[in-house]
């Protein structure tokens, strides 16, 4: 992990669950969906962790939550130092809505349509009251140069920008109070290719030029990894493993980050995906003991009884919580032996088709 990771804490969870009513169940159905379970994260000044796993399995949540645009039903969640939600909504206003930036996914529904681009970039400073007007509009023509925007944009919609220039507002606006984390919610996942690499490129140049963590939700797990300090595994709304990204794929220790990364290998090192059976349970209805255990190929009856502790592995940084780990240098080869499923079902098929 890089150096930037003995930094200190900007922002934490400690036991953090969001427990949501299911939807569709009807007015006297008791259903529940646990989006969030006992989520235990810490994000360092300057660090970037990239959080990965499966659709539904908790990242967005996770993403909500650490911005506090989520209200979790139990635990605690700290940001420089102050618990988020013992503050006053004013108080939280200022400490969280100027120390945490947040890019939404798709730039097209995140930004107001009938706002120009001047007035969209404006706005956070005018909510904040930063500066006069002059300073403000100083402000905005800083934070268009920052990220590559010409001033001929200035007064257009956003309606009248390419998908690449939408997010390039939209990081922009994040940027407007200086803030010391970002979140990232898959940020390139409705552009186009060709513009992936851009939008990416230029979120990590900010990073390293203005000191900033950064929290990269995405499915595109090999990207993920390329750009990370660490790397958080998430299954059925639980934190399964952290590891640090230079460990990865080899060093995951967790049955899942091994079959999650197999399952989209890089086109200059194949990876020979692990067989996963099954599908997702669901979030209404967890399974007992360790959630992954259902499509495990190492899983046992202990398993089914309580959930694993976390364990530090071998490397600075890295936990896991499985009772029956990878044992460090197992090679993929040997993983698929031990994974054989019954119904031929590759991890391609099980896991990239809920990623």
């Amino acid at each position: 992990m890089s150096a930037t990771a003995e930094h200190r804490p900007i922002a934490e969870l400690s036991d953090v669950h969001v427990v949501h009513a299911a939807r569709g169940g009807g007015m006297f159905s008791r259903d529940k969906v646990y989006a969030l379970t006992g989520a235990d994260l810490v994000i360092r000044a300057g660090e970037t962790v990239g959080i990965v796993g499966e659709s539904g399995c908790g990242k967005s949540t996770l993403a909500k939550v650490l911005v506090g645009l989520q209200r979790p039903t139990s635990g605690t969640v700290s940001f420089a130092g102050k618990d988020v939600w013992s503050m006053s909504a004013a108080e939280r206003r200022e400490h969280i809505g100027a120390g945490v930036g947040m890019i939404f996914q798709d730039p097209a529904t995140s930004l107001n349509r009938r706002m120009p681009v001047r007035d969209i970039l404006r706005d956070p400073l005018d909510v904040h009251r930063r500066g006069t007007r002059q300073q403000r509009e100083q402000r905005v023509s800083e934070l268009m140069a920052l990220v590559g925007l010409p001033r001929s944009v200035a007064d257009v919609l956003p309606s009248q920008l390419s998908g690449g220039q939408r997010q390039r507002v939209s990081i922009a606006r994040a940027l407007a109070l200086e803030p010391g984390l970002v979140i990232a919610d898959e940020p390139t996942s409705a552009l186009d290719v060709s513009v992936r690499a851009q939008i990416l490129n230029l979120l990590l140049d900010l990073k390293d030029r203005l000191g900033l963590a950064m929290v990269l939700v995405s499915h595109d797990i090999q990207t993920v990894k390329r750009v990370s300090d660490r790397v958080v595994t998430m299954y059925l709304g639980r934190i399964v493993e952290q590891t640090p990204a230079d460990l990865l794929p080899e060093g995951g220790r967790h049955p899942y980050t091994r079959a999650l990364f197999s399952a989209t290998p890089g086109l200059l090192s194949p990876i020979e995906p692990i067989p996963l059976v099954g599908p997702v349970p669901s979030a209404t209805r967890p399974p007992s003991g360790c959630p992954f255990r259902t499509r495990c190929w190492a899983a046992t009856d202990g398993c089914a009884v309580d959930m694993p502790a976390p364990r530090p592995a071998e490397g600075v940084g890295h936990e896991f919580r499985c009772h029956h780990p990878v044992p460090a240098g197992t090679a993929n080869t040997e993983l698929v032996a031990l994974a054989t499923p019954a119904t031929g079902r590759t991890a391609s098929e099980s896991v990239e088709e809920n990623l």
